[in-house]
């Protein structure tokens, strides 16, 4: 709710300006003293007097008396106002007797008009009627002191018909006031209309980025669901895995013990046979007669052998437990767990093989045999040139993607600076254009005496984050325009998303300076 400025209330009501001597009528309006002096002054003649502002019928002329109250409030507002600072009303030039205010003035006549004077002014085209105003000198010609009239739209300037007829803008291109304030008004209106549709441009953006973070709360109430009803299963999955595996666990230490127990039994055995066969042979060895000596040893031959072979047996023939086992029930579990995390709409990313092309190597960068590592020797490598080679200290890889998502991996070694990235296979291969980031072909996360920044078509983006971990990754988004650089570290630290719209296969392409780049080991190597 809007309040009036209580200063309002301390305005003449004939002047228009703060009270001066304020008097009171006795229809309780006041005035200042000189003010309604000057209306009653005029009245007398009529022999009638009324109150300027309400109209009440006075009989005779009102005795002025001070209000002393109100009177107070306005001197200690005037008191509060900034020095200098005063409240002027423009008045009827014609009105000698007593002030008038103006409503309009004629530039023509340069004089203010009150309400009656206007009445019977010229109607004629040359009397131009504006805002009253204290001064006309900012309407006159400053050469000239004639009236502005006409627009000299070649130095667009205003100007009088002296400055076109006979001074420095003869023989221009003029327009009159009103048909050069009409072409600024469309101008205007075409400014203001073009303000309006990038007005509501930015309110659509911004009720777009609303929106998005609705989305964005919703999909995340959404997937926080999700992720919070995949790992209750997954601990019930886990669960129920430790107790099969313990089962299986005791399974196998039962069937173990069961065969110990069985050969100790048969070992048992055999040690009673030797127990008798030993009997035997001590008989024998405490006989006399030599006859039956040699022929009680004949019969026993044949047991002592059998004795002999069951002896044979050892720990190794009763088995142990079997890790294979265990490890192929976690293992096919932790696979079907791993499955359920892409049903449930996580699955990772195609983790690419990338290889570096060496025929697009520059002459200063190394390129190792497997072609994973790219490197700055800081000496020509004595390559030729070719159209494909690069100018520049970089490599493009052999590998391109041209659709799906692709997560890879890389590690920069041995310090210095690089730049990493994905470009379209057209790029320049010599001149400025040709490096990774400056020119409109290639997206490219850059670290440069330790600090971040992103490059795309040449414009640098600084990053607010410090260099903290060797190992990077790479995600692309080939369908949604999405480039995304992080940190490997723990926890991974996202640095940059470029959004575009990809229109050829993009290859990696990377630039070195006194430093390496070690791409890791795709799902193909393994």
């Amino acid at each position: 709710m809007e309040f009036a400025d209580p200063r309002d209330e301390m305005d003449c009501s004939i002047c228009l300006s703060f009270y001066t001597d304020l008097v009171t009528l006795r229809c309780g309006h006041n005035f200042c003293r000189v003010c309604i002096d000057r209306v009653l002054d005029k009245q007398d003649k009529s022999g009638g007097y009324s109150c300027p502002e309400c109209g009440e019928e006075l009989r005779s002329r009102p005795t002025l008396k001070k209000n002393h109250k109100p009177s107070n409030i306005v001197e200690r507002v005037r008191s509060t106002e900034p020095p200098g600072k005063e409240v002027f009303q423009i008045y009827c030039t014609y009105c000698i007797h007593s002030p008038i205010p103006a409503v309009r003035s004629c530039l023509h006549c340069e004089a203010s008009l009150c309400d009656n004077h206007l009445r019977v002014h010229s109607k004629a085209a040359e009397h131009v009627l504006t805002e009253p105003r204290t001064s006309l000198e900012s309407r006159k010609c400053s050469v000239h002191k004639k009236i502005l009239e006409y627009y000299c739209t070649e130095d667009h300037v205003c100007i009088c018909v002296s400055c076109s007829l006979t001074g420095e803008h003869r023989g221009h291109q003029i327009e009159t006031l009103d048909e050069a304030s009409v072409k600024k008004k469309e101008q205007l209106r075409m400014v203001l209309d073009n303000l309006v549709s990038k007005r509501k441009g930015k309110e659509s953006r911004i009720q777009a980025l609303h929106n998005h973070i609705t989305n964005v709360h919703d999909r995340a109430d959404n997937v926080g669901q999700t992720i919070s009803q995949f790992f209750t299963d997954v601990r019930s999955q886990v669960d129920d895995l430790e107790k099969r595996v313990m089962s299986e666990i005791s399974r196998q230490e039962k069937q173990v013990s069961l065969s110990v127990s069985d050969l100790i039994k048969q070992l048992e055995k055999e040690i009673e046979d030797f127990s008798v066969v030993t009997e035997s042979i001590q008989q024998m060895r405490d006989m006399k007669d030599p006859l039956t000596v040699l022929k009680a040893q004949e019969l026993e031959s044949s047991d002592i052998c059998e004795v002999d072979a069951c002896t044979r047996h050892d720990v190794h023939t009763v088995g142990d437990l079997d890790r294979l086992v265990i490890s192929t029930m976690i293992r096919t579990a932790m696979e079907r767990v791993v499955q359920e995390i892409a049903f449930r709409g996580f699955k990772m990313p195609d983790a690419p093989n990338i290889l570096l092309d060496i025929n697009t190597a520059g002459d200063d960068v190394a390129v190792s045999e497997d072609l994973k590592v790219a490197s700055w020797p800081g000496i020509s490598q004595n390559r030729p040139d070719t159209p494909k080679i690069f100018q520049s200290c970089q490599v493009l890889s052999e590998d391109f993607f041209f659709s799906g998502n692709h997560f890879l991996e890389l590690e920069s070694i041995d310090g210095g600076d690089w730049c990493v990235g994905m470009s379209y296979a057209n790029i320049d291969r010599k001149g400025e254009h040709c490096v990774i980031g400056h020119n409109d072909k290639s997206w490219a996360l850059r670290l440069w005496s330790n600090q971040y920044s992103v490059i795309h078509d040449s414009k640098v983006i600084q990053l607010p984050v410090q260099h903290s971990c060797k190992k990077l990754g790479l995600y692309l988004d080939y369908e949604a325009g999405q480039l995304s650089f992080y940190e490997m570290c723990d926890p991974i630290r996202h640095l940059h998303t470029f959004y575009s719209t990809f229109t050829e296969p993009l290859h990696v392409l990377c630039w070195v300076l006194g430093s390496s780049l070690r791409f890791s080991r795709g799902s193909d190597d393994n």
